[in-house]
């Protein structure tokens, strides 16, 4: 059963939501040299934390521990600017939770550690269960549905999971077995099992978490990982099921888009996929929009270059503050702030906020970093050699333009 709308604030008043966000996020360096992967921007007005705390708030919970650690400034910055919505009086709250020194001290070293760090803050809440997700991957998810069918299923556990089709890419999480009635018999290394898979997005009965977490830590030989040890030592104890990701939407429409960002390819890939014709994440549901801190900017415009060109873009992202004075954009995503002079050419590329483009400049299939100067008659995405001579060129050829590729600082 789908719940109705009358029905949302009851099925998830009892849920609180931890959202793991603390990691450094090599695989998406050098965009993560500032701040961690939940804080990297993304399709030209957000965060990539933006979408599952959007899940959250439009499927009605309003309890959220945020995990953080690796050069969390720009994140904590980022929920107390566009994330200060819910009511304390009213026991709602989005709070950032650094490492809290248990365990020696040190910080969070996996995601049951990292739970077990905080498990005085999920005993102190009298929530009945428990959302483990990550704060790093882009999707959209009605979780008040995923709530029902935990109900419905006597589930102790119940893990998000999402079928993946013959013709595509197994992405790098744990594989998925289950038999015929939904109950999940064992997890699969990645790579390995049939084509179901693990979305790290995991519900709990509250009081077997916290007992589990307290085995998990005492235990000397577990890697304390979530999906590597505390799941899988669930599954051969209690009733773990398994949610099928798109297969009872609720509110959401059932676009069945996830993406984990193992890549900066993967990056690249999932920004285009905002512009395609039929693109599969469906960004435009008036009443599941994605929320995310929005600067004063004035609205974006196109006016003519100094040599009477008309500014214009096609197909394209355009925040706002961006002006683009007699050049050319075509197919991207322009975040707030952006400026293309006389003659600059932008295609198939990503500018993140404050990057200049200057007269005459041609990008072609990059990415650019927060507030780079692009020099005038520049020439990047042309020539590969010449490209990774100087910049970070991805495997799928994807050029990555950093504040130091012209002499600045890093």
């Amino acid at each position: 059963m789908v719940p109705n709308r009358s029905d949302r604030e009851t099925m998830t008043e009892q849920i609180l939501c931890v959202m793991l966000a603390y990691g450094e996020g090599r695989e998406l360096e050098p965009l993560t040299r500032r701040r961690p992967k939940a804080a990297v921007p993304f399709g030209g007005n957000y965060r990539v934390i933006d979408f599952p705390l959007s899940n959250c708030l439009r499927s009605g919970i309003r309890r959220i521990l945020v995990l953080t650690q690796y050069r969390s400034h720009s994140l904590h910055k980022h929920l107390r600017d566009g994330w200060s919505i819910f009511n304390p009086e009213l026991d709602e709250f989005v709070t950032a939770v650094p490492p809290q020194g248990h365990n020696g001290g040190h910080g969070y070293r996996g995601g049951a550690d990292a739970l077990h760090q905080t498990i005085d803050l999920i005993e102190r809440n009298s929530d009945r269960e428990v959302l483990v997700l990550s704060g790093a991957q882009i999707y959209r998810m009605d979780y008040a549905a995923m709530a029902a069918f935990h109900r419905e299923q006597g589930a102790e556990v119940t893990l998000a999971c999402i079928r993946c089709r013959e013709d595509e890419q197994l992405p790098p999480v744990p594989g998925v077995e289950m038999d015929a009635g939904g109950r999940i018999r064992s997890l699969t290394p990645p790579g390995e099992g049939d084509r179901w898979r693990f979305m790290e997005i995991a519900l709990f009965e509250r009081d077997l978490l916290v007992e589990a977490l307290r085995r998990d830590a005492a235990d000397p030989g577990s890697g304390h990982d979530l999906s590597g040890d505390l799941i899988p030592a669930l599954v051969r104890e209690h009733r773990v099921m398994g949610y099928e990701f798109g297969a009872a939407s609720g509110r959401v429409t059932p676009d069945r888009y996830w993406q984990k960002l193992c890549s900066l390819d993967d990056y690249y890939r999932s920004n285009m996929d905002l512009l395609r014709t039929d693109s599969p994440l469906e960004m435009y549901q008036p009443d599941w929009p994605i929320r995310s801190y929005r600067s004063q900017t004035p609205p974006a415009r196109t006016v003519p270059g100094h040599s009477s060109n008309e500014g214009l873009f096609v197909n394209s992202m355009v925040a706002g503050g961006t002006v683009i004075a007699g050049g050319g954009v075509n197919h991207s995503i322009l975040f707030p702030n952006v400026f293309v002079d006389d003659g600059g050419i932008v295609e198939d590329a990503i500018l993140f906020p404050g990057v200049r483009v200057g007269e005459g400049a041609r990008l072609h299939h990059c990415i650019v970093e927060e507030d780079v100067v692009i020099p005038a008659g520049e020439q990047i995405g042309v020539d590969p050699e010449r490209d990774r001579e100087r910049f970070l060129v991805t495997e799928g050829g994807v050029v990555v333009v950093t504040a130091d590729s012209f002499g600045g600082e890093e």
